[in-house]
């Protein structure tokens, strides 16, 4: 017999990143959420400014990233590094057409 059979189940752990745009760059949402199996357990918004946990592991695993100053610092630049950055490069293809 195989001591290692094929697993008849799939795991998928995914992790999003999207960003929002109301009137150009003048209203931008950045949110990022962690799924694992398609329920989503962990989230970062923008709007929001902290992580939010949606189970108790993950609770306090946002309170633990909430926590670091320097990382929530980079999390809530990321509207400008990424979301606003990247819209000047994008808005050609996606917007405009």
């Amino acid at each position: 017999p195989d001591p290692c059979p094929a697993h008849t189940e799939v795991f998928q752990q995914i992790q999003k990143t999207e960003c929002h745009f109301i009137n150009g760059t003048k209203k931008v949402r950045f949110v990022e959420g962690f799924i694992y199996n398609r329920e989503e357990y962990l989230r970062f918004d923008s709007d929001v400014g902290v992580y939010v946990g949606f189970n108790r592991l993950e609770d306090c695993n946002a309170r633990r990233w909430n926590s670091d100053q320097k990382w929530m610092e980079y999390k809530r630049a990321e509207v400008d590094t990424l979301c606003r950055h990247n819209y000047r490069c994008y808005a050609g293809f996606s917007v405009e057409r």
